[in-house]
């Protein structure tokens, strides 16, 4: 009896014993997850999964139009993306009109990457939803078709397409097409381009040359000329200045804009999530190319009416302020924004 009664005591220790140390790893397993999952780690997966890394994500809707059929509208849709990826091809001076709409080798799919669907390379996922709008550089509401010719008379360095032209409608078709999936306000998560931490300095043109010398060349050559198809006329990687790049007037002529961009998608197939470059190097290299020579757009002098809606990275004067067109263009760009913050109350971040 008395060694029966051992054996239970023993066991009922074992057992103690046993329970505290399960619960010891059970309140371990517990402080893992929770770390695993802190609010950052939360934050990361939602954004993850929100701009273009998730199945139930809005860039991962279909946007093939090779599965579309050969119905009229659907092959208007696939003539836009065509023009699209190939805009010289179908408005430029070898497209055979009568005039050349592009006045470059650009294509849309230059700036707006994967045929407009990824996220902060100013994706078009919904953008037609977004029209009519303001813009400051008209100072007034304009059209989808208004914001197609800004591209073509900037980006392009080309000139205005008629709204009714078969090439104009084609676009939109393709451009709507793409928003089915987005909301009515065509809001989406990743929009326009990636927040940049800037440097309270000017542009390092040294660095700038050597990050883009080590980065950039091999697809955009050591002369920013770009390359070509192996065997065709078409641009594969667009040249970044010269005749055949965007002119001065472009949106991608801003030191911050083109940062921004950069930052987030370069070298070629970089995302968001894994930027090759810091935002200093972006920074830099984004002021090198922009300070090379690019076609001269006419009648810039007529751009924001209203001077305090001029970004404060635009390279062209005039301005309302009294820093130098070498500011402008070089930066620094955070003394421009405190005199326009405290002047006009705007804050500005490009």
């Amino acid at each position: 009896m008395l060694k029966q009664s051992g054996m239970q005591g023993i066991n009922s220790i074992i057992r103690t014993i046993f329970y505290f140390f399960s619960g010891i790893v059970t309140v371990l397993v517990f402080l893992l997850i929770l770390n695993n999952y802190s609010f950052g780690s939360v934050v990361e997966d939602i954004s993850t999964r929100d701009l273009g890394f998730g199945p139930s994500d809005i860039y991962f809707k279909d946007y093939d139009v090779s599965l579309l059929s050969n119905s009229p509208e659907d092959l208007e849709v696939k003539y836009g993306y065509e023009i699209f990826i190939n805009t010289p091809k179908h408005l430029g001076v070898e497209s055979g009109n009568d005039v050349g709409y592009v006045g470059n080798s650009l294509s849309c799919n230059n700036c707006h990457l994967l045929g407009g669907t990824k996220a902060y390379a100013a994706p078009l996922i919904g953008i037609t939803n977004r029209f009519p709008q303001f813009r400051g550089r008209e100072n007034r509401i304009g059209t989808i078709e208004d914001r197609v010719n800004g591209c073509m008379e900037r980006s392009m360095n080309g000139r205005m397409m008629s709204v009714d032209q078969k090439e104009m409608k084609a676009l939109i078709s393709y451009l709507t097409w793409l928003g089915r999936f987005a909301p009515k306000d065509g809001r989406i998560e990743g929009e326009g381009f990636v927040e940049l931490e800037l440097p309270d300095r000017p542009v390092d043109m040294e660095n700038g040359k050597y990050i883009f010398l080590n980065t950039c060349i091999e697809c955009h050559g050591s002369d920013g000329q770009g390359r070509r198809w192996k065997g065709s006329k078409q641009i594969q990687y667009p040249p970044l200045w010269g005749p055949n790049s965007y002119n001065n007037g472009a949106g991608m002529a801003r030191v911050i804009t083109s940062a921004q961009f950069i930052k987030a998608n370069m070298p070629y197939g970089t995302t968001y999530l894994k930027p090759f470059l810091t935002d200093e190097q972006a920074y830099d290299v984004a002021g090198y190319i922009n300070q090379q020579s690019r076609p001269v757009k006419p009648k810039l002098d007529l751009d924001f009416p209203d001077l305090t809606k001029k970004p404060v990275s635009t390279p062209y004067p005039p301005f309302l302020d009294s820093f130098s067109l070498e500011q402008h263009q070089q930066g620094p760009f955070l003394a421009i924004m405190q005199y326009y913050e405290k002047e006009y109350g705007l804050k500005k971040s490009n």
